[in-house]
């Protein structure tokens, strides 16, 4: 499951973004399936329109997610767990909690101390490529 820093890592080229990228490529190759939560969708659209994406753009860069990651929506029980979560800060806690619920084998993020007290298995992007290798 991507955390949305490591899309927008990869779409403005910032911090470690090569890794980022190889790790999104092997979900388009289908090597590997990634996820990405629904609200992160329409968070990143803000970011984009924010940085002066046109609309054509924006929608582009969406389609081409939505074309090659599955997307997960948090349901009420999922909103109200992460409420408790020992992860401090709400959104991180709702993918943390979206990604127990659902099964999914890793988080990939670079804000790593965020997710110090993650119920699941978390890696940066650089991380996951060595365990793809």
């Amino acid at each position: 499951m991507f955390e949305l820093n490591i899309i927008i890592d990869f779409l403005n080229k910032r911090h470690d973004h090569e890794a980022a990228l190889a790790v999104y490529d092997a979900c388009v190759k289908k090597e590997l399936a990634g996820y990405v939560s629904s609200h992160e969708i329409t968070t990143l659209s803000y970011f984009l329109e924010k940085e002066k994406y046109d609309r054509k753009k924006r929608n582009k860069i969406i389609s081409n997610l939505l074309d090659n990651l599955g997307v997960l929506t948090a349901n009420e029980e999922i909103l109200r767990k992460s409420l408790t979560s020992e992860v401090e800060d709400y959104e991180d806690a709702v993918i943390d909690e979206l990604a127990l619920h659902e099964g999914i084998d890793y988080i990939i993020t670079r804000n790593l101390k965020d997710f110090k007290k993650s119920k699941n298995t978390i890696y940066t992007a650089r991380e996951m490529m060595d365990v793809l290798i």
